[in-house]
């Protein structure tokens, strides 16, 4: 009689097909109403059929469907366009979906810089909380108001991960303002912004890992939603000086776009 072990280590699953797995999503979030189609009858799941967004993207259903399973690699630049008008696709999903292709969009063609802007000095002269992001999400500068608002993150020896701070320390939630909305966006945000690096192996732990240790990332990232960084209203309910609020600007330098500049600007009614 075999033994069976006492305990299963927990895992979760990664997708391998992740071109397949977005545009599943994207397909099942859309009904066919948003794309002036007949609604149908005998639907047996949400969101619209294979058929039905490959007559959208103007390409052959068995195309469509190799493209979703994962049975071709040779997508050109061509179909991910019709791919991305046909499903409605915003200028972020648009970028992620040809990061995902590993195609360079020809609408939307980098910059190539050779040189890393020095910001830490600009960081130390900025008034307001300034910090800068690498391509990991890790803090790698910031000014002495940014240490004094995120005290749990900036200061001392912490977590210098942005995602491991907010999704793994016991006081994001309650510091952060509107913290499950707020950390949702963070992760579409951060799946978008580093698409082009999934096959990164720094990103794939730091992924894994969190999918691993939180219930809320690994709920967000199978989401596939997908969301351009951009500023706003942010609010912060600090443990002594109480609530602050700040409109967001995050920056990225001409020469090296895989740095973020975040600058906090207090908001003040007019």
């Amino acid at each position: 009689m075999r033994n069976r072990p006492t305990s299963v280590p927990h895992t979760t699953p990664v997708p391998q097909n992740q071109l397949g797995e977005f545009l599943r999503a994207k397909r099942d979030q859309l009904r066919p109403e948003d794309v002036d189609l007949p609604p149908g009858f005998r639907r047996r799941a949400p969101g619209l059929r294979r058929e039905e967004v490959a007559t959208l993207c103007h390409i052959s259903p068995t195309w469509y469907t190799w493209i979703e399973q994962g049975r071709t690699q040779a997508v050109s630049t061509d179909t991910l366009g019709a791919i991305a008008t046909g499903l409605h696709l915003s200028n972020a999903e648009r970028a992620y979906l040809f990061q995902l292709a590993a195609r360079a969009d020809p609408e939307h063609s980098p910059e190539n810089g050779s040189e890393t802007h020095q910001l830490a000095d600009l960081v130390k002269v900025i008034r307001t909380p300034a910090y800068i992001l690498d391509r990991h999400w890790d803090a790698i500068a910031w000014n002495r108001p940014a240490a004094l608002l995120f005290e749990d993150w900036l200061k001392g020896r912490g977590v210098r991960n942005l995602l491991r701070y907010v999704f793994l320390h016991p006081q994001a939630p309650s510091f952060i303002v509107n913290w499950p909305e707020r950390a949702q966006r963070l992760v579409a945000e951060y799946r978008s912004d580093t698409a082009a690096w999934r096959d990164d192996p720094v990103r794939q732990a730091l992924v894994d890992e969190l999918r691993s240790a939180s219930r809320a990332f690994d709920a967000a990232w199978q989401s596939q939603k997908v969301l351009s960084r951009e500023g706003g209203l942010r609010a912060f309910e600090h443990a002594r000086s109480g609530r602050h609020e700040y409109q967001q600007f995050t920056l990225r330098v001409a020469q090296h776009p895989d740095l973020k500049l975040t600058v906090l600007v207090p908001d003040e009614p007019a």
